[in-house]
């Protein structure tokens, strides 16, 4: 990005562009932001994700779809709130998860419960919640479900995930759907773990789901896996097991660089005429988008400190680290870097480093900048998975949460200060 038109937004993330030669979100000058608060330092566009959620919303249209926000994404409360008011529902994946969307008012009837490790007491706070289903990984799983249940006096609603093997073409860190992944139940024994579902006391089947990876810009993998569910769903119902619902799980990609990805109704109508074509069209459809719903309604902000110089390349040392954002280690992730206010001069290719003690301290790679101490870096897409798997690596405080509105800005979670980070330790008499 070198234009400082005022209608020049950074790619991807329409809600963020610069005006009078300073990034902007929405109407948020984002180098006041960090004079007020510091950084590192998240700030969010509200209104990009109504964005994101309206592209959802206006692509079920009349059809039978429950939209339930994969929060492991961002968790923050007033993304949940917004979320919440908007009418999702949500995908959680532990009983901290649970909590954090009743404390918003989500609705439990739009909850699913997923992930391979539900402890007892997350089952039974999940059962008293009264949430939509259990997205069941395992058959050890749906025995400790059934008995949980029935010691309460309640049967659980279930959906049994089904691993149908299939290769989402994506990162294999986030690639969920092959038989050597952890999660769920293989497609060869899904009919018997079924048929034993059907027999417990304590469970009710309702659903049928399925998830096979995460940031897909190809939709064709999606069609594999529904074409071996639905032959599924055909065994079940010869074996007298009716099914209410059919998760497909979330996945779908955003634009970190040059991805084009797929809209969520090329996705939608192309399930439905499946579905009406195998006289399936009765079914209810879940989808469970995390990263597509606020990936790109982020950013994080970042104070270059030093300027190296070294044989081999040159890094800009900011104070942000993996520990912010941890997707460039974990994954050799890429994220845009856009400087809030640019400057005129040479460019030259810097490596983008934190101060964390790893040499996976990397946030950028090779990136051209006309950069000098003191100026604010933008990372693009940090909407998703950089807060909520933030650390406090090497004693690091986590960064403030900054939720944008039009002109106004809210602070949404405090920058944790050095008392935190000792709070609930003790030492030895």
């Amino acid at each position: 990005m070198n234009s400082l038109n005022e209608q020049s937004t950074l790619v991807g993330h329409p809600h963020f562009h610069y005006k009078d030669g300073v990034l902007h979100a929405e109407n948020v000058a984002l180098d006041r932001l960090t004079t007020q608060l510091g950084t590192p330092l998240y700030v969010y566009s509200r209104a990009a994700l109504a964005q994101a959620w309206a592209r959802y919303r206006d692509a079920i249209g009349e059809r039978p779809v429950l939209v339930c926000f994969g929060m492991k994404a961002n968790s923050n409360l007033a993304v949940l709130k917004e979320f919440a008011r908007l009418g999702a529902g949500f995908d959680i994946v532990s009983g901290g998860e649970l909590h954090r969307v009743l404390t918003v008012g989500g609705d439990p009837a739009k909850i699913v419960f997923s992930g391979v490790g539900k402890q007892v007491w997350e089952i039974r706070a999940a059962l008293d919640a009264d949430v939509k289903c259990f997205n069941v990984e395992s058959q050890a799983e749906l025995q400790r479900i059934s008995d949980v249940a029935h010691a309460m006096g309640r049967r659980a609603r279930v959906s049994l995930r089904v691993n149908p093997d299939v290769d989402a073409q994506t990162h294999p860190y986030i690639s969920t759907g092959l038989k050597e992944n952890k999660f769920g139940i293989a497609i060869e024994s899904a009919l018997d773990a079924y048929r034993t579902a059907a027999a417990l006391p304590g469970v009710e089947i309702v659903g049928v789901d399925c998830h096979i990876g995460s940031q897909l810009t190809d939709i064709s993998p999606y069609f594999d896996a529904l074409e071996k569910l639905l032959d599924l769903i055909d065994q079940l119902a010869q074996n007298g097991i009716t099914i209410r619902h059919l998760d497909l799980g979330g996945g779908l990609g955003i634009r970190y660089t040059d991805e084009v990805p797929p809209s969520p109704k090329a996705l939608l109508d192309q399930v439905f005429e499946r579905l009406q074509a195998r006289g399936l069209d009765h079914l209810h459809l879940v989808l469970e988008p995390g990263r597509s719903l606020v990936g790109n309604a982020g950013v994080l902000l970042t104070t270059v400190q030093y300027l190296k110089h070294a044989e081999a390349r040159n890094f800009a040392i900011v104070d942000a680290a993996m520990n912010d954002l941890m997707r460039p280690a974990l994954y050799d992730a890429y994220h845009g870097v856009q400087p809030v206010v640019p400057r005129k001069g040479v460019a030259e290719q810097y490596d983008i480093v934190g101060p964390v003690c790893e040499s996976a301290d990397w946030l950028a790679r090779n990136r051209s900048l006309s950069v000098q101490a003191g100026d604010v870096l933008a990372l693009e897409s940090a909407g998703a998975y950089a807060m909520t798997m933030a650390s406090n690596y090497n004693t690091r405080a986590r960064a403030a949460e900054v939720m944008v509105d039009g002109d106004k800005h809210y602070v949404v979670r405090q920058r944790e200060t050095l008392d935190d980070l000792l709070r609930g330790e003790s030492m030895l008499p």
